[in-house]
């Protein structure tokens, strides 16, 4: 189970999550999103939905999943397995009774996580012996606030994520293709235990580098270019996420001395004055005002961060158009970025734990220019 290394809060988290029901006055929840479905009840498979009410919590899969649900879910919910359509079994499973859920009950769904085909269910045969109201995003709102056993899940990756970058910086040279390096970090991510890759990694070079989510490409990376890697690593479900820009095959120029100077000390200021408690538009701030005041402020177009847990973007969100204050024992990214069209750009990334103490450093924070000569 995710995040339970000290402890298993799945039950605690159905509890909350009811309480949540009974303020939206709501019977129960439909969970369609996977990450939401890990959150509640452990299942890590592709495929399946669960209905959680006050008194019970229902998932059923399909027969690909059926040892494993029964191994991560058995002790939290009930597991139903189907062979045909799992969404038949699930209105067959509502109708013979779910705790906490009569004829006629309200059921929230997500409808940010469903798709408009399964939605039409709920007006049609079996679905319509209950009524169906869109929920918003109510497991994310717990999902927000990590626990002990997810924060260390989120470390772990990203102590994982570190060592596989160094693996790949000892032998990246000038000559190499951006995807050749992607696949040494990629190899060196699995090698030291990463689950998946939270997404694609981004290995940009050059003038490239100013794509702040440029696509992996087949160009070669020339003496003296930036050399810019976006990249994360899964442990237990939970995600870390890393940016680091170096220089390859020589020593950087003044200009990216000054350039990679100012992105460092936007990214320090923020990662240092994060606090729970501030709104996400005045943690956006802490990185903005040092960059807009040396005139770049076009150039860092992105916001400074955002979530990170079982989704590797999640809220909350640090950006100009975030005004909500950011909750106690969030993780965040901060990641500002300069981006210079025909140069090239910077970008410095690090993962922030919410304490109540104050911000807690869960990447190395290692983030002096490197020069790979």
């Amino acid at each position: 189970m995710p995040g339970t290394s000290s402890r298993d809060r799945r039950a605690e988290r159905q509890a909350a999550l009811a309480a949540i029901l009974d303020a939206e006055g709501l019977d129960a929840l439909l969970v369609t999103s996977r990450p939401n479905i890990r959150y509640l009840t452990g299942f890590s498979g592709s495929a399946g939905v669960a209905v959680v009410t006050r008194g019970e919590a229902l998932l059923v899969t399909d027969f690909r999943y059926d040892e494993q649900a029964r191994q991560q879910s058995g002790s939290v919910a009930r597991v139903e397995i189907e062979g045909t359509s799992v969404w038949d079994r699930l209105l067959k499973e509502l109708g013979a009774g779910v705790s906490g859920l009569g004829p006629g009950g309200s059921i929230g769904f997500e409808a940010h996580a469903i798709s408009v085909k399964d939605a039409e269910r709920f007006s049609t045969g079996p679905g319509t012996a209950w009524r169906w109201k869109p929920a918003g995003e109510l497991v994310e709102r717990l999902r927000v606030r990590k626990d002990a056993g997810e924060v260390a899940a989120i470390r772990a990756a990203a102590t994982l994520a570190t060592a596989a970058l160094r693996d790949t910086l000892e032998t990246v040279r000038s000559g190499q293709s951006e995807l050749e390096i992607a696949g040494d970090l990629e190899r060196a991510l699995r090698r030291r235990g990463s689950e998946a890759h939270p997404f694609p990694v981004i290995v940009a070079s050059g003038p490239r580098s100013a794509l702040p989510h440029a696509l992996t490409s087949r160009r070669t990376v020339a003496a003296g270019e930036w050399l810019l890697l976006d990249f994360g690593a899964v442990v237990d479900g939970y995600c870390a996420d890393m940016t680091r820009t170096v220089v390859v095959g020589a020593r950087a120029d003044e200009s990216q001395r000054a350039l990679y100077g100012l992105v460092q000390e936007a990214q320090r200021r923020a990662r240092e004055g994060v606090r729970a408690g501030m709104s996400g538009r005045d943690a956006d701030a802490l990185a903005r005002e040092p960059i807009e005041a040396r005139g770049f402020g076009a150039a860092f177009g992105h916001s400074t961060g955002h979530g990170l847990g079982l989704e590797v973007h999640e809220a909350p969100r640090l950006a100009r158009t975030a005004p909500d204050a950011l909750p106690e024992d969030a993780v965040v990214t901060i990641e500002p970025g300069v981006y210079v069209a025909g140069r090239g750009g910077v970008r410095i990334e690090d993962d922030v734990h919410l304490s109540v103490d104050g911000p807690v450093l869960l990447t190395d924070g290692c983030t002096d220019l490197l020069e790979l000569v």
